[in-house]
């Protein structure tokens, strides 16, 4: 490799590792931002609905962005990837500044936005393996990205309630300094990507498939089981940002710092389980989370909100901006402390349901990320459970879809349709 092919790898990487926090910060950025919304009247049961729009390009894009890929290639794909982006945060910049119909423009955007993060999702991921020569480097690549996306699931809401402020007098504008900064990134990473060159990889041999992954009865389970998972991951910090302004009386920017805290868990959980998964099984490792954050969640739902303990918090008012030791619930701490459970859990799940398949993996691939889509609507739900039963009694539907995993890691991952020719 010359050494001007080196260099254009390591640019290609850098902005590999950013289009990674940009799947995150397009992600974490509809719920914080549907805070704005709720608090309007004619819109207050439907906060969360920009979040389900986010998730519900998965469902329309899963199987098509893998053929695309295989269609034009990587670089091409993710060049189509990030111009939606950009596009996407534009339409919700500009549901700013339309009025009364501001609101659908901005469901418009996050769809928008959620074409981009699943077209990413389907192509970052193996741009960095290939970039980094595969093997352990390209492996590294991926776990330095993957920790670079937690850090932007961390901060994302942190920042955005912390310019938000007082929520009930809050407007899109008051993001608009995130979403300047936003647009800017993906135009700077689609410049440099048009200019970097990109090795493709094109798929030589011709599979028959006499079946589908849904022959498999452990990957059907394991797909109802990826969209219980997504839900949870995204249902337990959202719920934080509405319950503890709403519920517990905690400001905004606080409910903000402590639903990053859980982002922020998940990414030390993936650090633990790395270094642990080589030595313990998918199965045991996602029994003994499930357990737990059953356990967790239980807990906090009974424990009465008036018990309070000390977290660090970001203060934003008009007598102080900063860093604080702040009271927040007991449960909230709890609620936080589910990140280093759900950490683990999509690529426990991902294992044990492609396990067996064999030359199926590809299609099966495809359909997980069409089953992305539970991050939209399992926290849809929730939100609508919570305006009748109040936002703290909704994760009894978080519960529920975590005892599912735990049924599916006990009982339902095993593969009884050995039979079916994989080879």
């Amino acid at each position: 490799m010359t050494a001007q092919q080196k260099q254009g790898n390591l640019v290609g990487i850098i902005t590999m590792i950013f289009l990674f926090g940009m799947i995150s910060f397009v992600t974490n950025l509809a719920a914080p931002i549907g805070t704005i919304w709720k608090n309007n009247p004619d819109f207050a049961s439907l906060g969360m609905l920009g979040n389900m729009m986010n998730f519900l390009a998965y469902l329309i894009m899963g199987i098509p962005a893998g053929k695309m890929l295989a269609k034009i290639g990587y670089k091409k794909s993710a060049l189509v990837a990030i111009a939606l982006g950009f596009l996407g945060i534009f339409v919700q910049f500009l549901s700013g500044k339309t009025g009364g119909a501001g609101f659908y423009v901005y469901l418009l955007g996050a769809f928008i936005a959620g074409f981009c993060v699943c077209i990413l999702n389907t192509v970052v991921n193996p741009m960095l393996t290939i970039l980094g020569g595969g093997g352990k480097k390209g492996n590294a690549l991926l776990q330095f990205g993957g920790g670079f996306n937690s850090l932007m699931a961390t901060i994302t809401p942190i920042i955005v309630m912390a310019l938000i402020g007082d929520a009930a007098k809050a407007s899109i504008a008051d993001v608009n300094p995130l979403l300047y900064i936003a647009m800017g990134v993906f135009v700077l990473a689609f410049i440099i990507l048009l200019f970097v060159p990109i090795k493709e990889i094109h798929k030589t041999d011709n599979v028959v498939y006499e079946k589908s992954p849904w022959a498999f009865r452990h990957f059907v389970l394991g797909a109802i089981a990826i969209f219980c998972y997504v839900g949870v991951e995204v249902g337990i910090p959202a719920g934080l940002l509405y319950w503890l302004p709403e519920g517990a009386g905690v400001a905004s920017a606080t409910a903000g710092f402590v639903a990053g805290m859980y982002w922020l868990l998940m990414m030390v959980g993936r650090f633990l389980g790395s270094a642990v998964g080589s030595k313990v099984s998918s199965k045991a490792m996602m029994v003994f989370t499930t357990a737990l954050a059953t356990i967790l969640i239980v807990a906090a739902i009974f424990i009465p909100k008036d018990i309070l303990t000390s977290m660090p918090a970001f203060q934003s008012d008009e007598s102080y901006v900063g860093f604080v030791i702040t009271q927040v619930p007991v449960s909230a701490l709890l609620l936080v402390l589910c990140g280093l459970c759900t950490s683990i859990m999509w690529g426990s799940i991902f294992n044990l349901a492609t396990d067996g398949l064999g030359k199926y993996t590809p299609l099966a691939s495809g359909i997980f990320m069409m089953m992305v889509v539970g991050g939209g609507v399992i926290p849809l739900v929730q939100e609508w459970i919570a305006g009748a039963a109040g936002w703290i009694n909704s994760y009894w539907l978080i519960i529920a879809a975590i005892l599912y995993m735990l049924f599916y890691s006990a009982v339902g991952s095993k593969n009884v349709n050995k039979d079916i020719k994989v080879d």
